[in-house]
């Protein structure tokens, strides 16, 4: 059986960690948010029905939204951990495209799970006020990363330019995984990161 990939030394997650209290935790949430709505459903429920406490709830959320964005949260610290490590010879671009998608190990069957909670986040005001925060996070790793590459401000230009436009690219290429789910979503964020790579050239077709 092969090791999980990695860059640098910093090991890459497939899918997501099984058999822990916060997995659990998500499940509960995700279930309940969709038989009773995100607004009529407590943490209390939640957490009786992780079988833990309020108290271990807190340890691991601040707050019932914020469980909808702990998958996207640990992507996040992922890229950044990654993108710290990719040698010194990748072009801005290619180093971003390979963290990128080495960050993101989901497959066909994870679609039903991932669709139940960008519908939710899309349809419950609380959670779509709150996104703004959990992208922009992943915008910085990324901006954060070019502006140390080309020694500029991360504020400046082109890093904001980078990271807004790859999260874009990224969100697109997302989308049209999770409606078709005829693929890893790897082969999406590929086919998507090459094409902005390129400056979307007419001339190359992607699926």
């Amino acid at each position: 059986m092969s090791s999980d990939p990695s860059i640098g030394g910093v090991p890459v997650r497939r899918g997501r960690p099984r058999g822990t209290s916060a997995r659990e935790l998500e499940l509960v949430a995700l279930r309940l948010f969709g038989e009773q709505g995100f607004e009529q459903t407590t943490v209390d429920e939640i957490a009786a029905g992780a079988g833990v406490s309020r108290r271990t709830f807190f340890r691991y959320f601040d707050s019932k939204a914020e469980v909808l964005w702990s998958e996207f949260d640990t992507e996040v610290a992922t890229i950044r951990a990654l993108l710290n490590d990719v040698p010194e010879d990748l072009s801005v671009m290619a180093a971003v495209q390979r963290v990128v998608i080495a960050a993101n190990h989901y497959h066909p069957e994870d679609v039903p799970e991932l669709r139940a909670r960008m519908n939710l986040i899309g349809s419950v005001p609380a959670l779509a006020a709150s996104a703004t925060v959990h992208y922009d996070a992943w915008e910085r790793a990324v901006s954060n990363f070019v502006a140390r590459r080309i020694n500029q401000s991360p504020d400046s230009l082109y890093p904001v330019a980078v990271g807004r436009a790859t999260l874009a690219t990224c969100r697109a290429a997302y989308e049209q995984w999770a409606v078709r789910a005829d693929a890893d979503l790897t082969v999406y964020l590929d086919a998507a990161l090459r094409a902005l790579a390129t400056g979307f050239n007419e001339d190359v077709l992607y699926a």
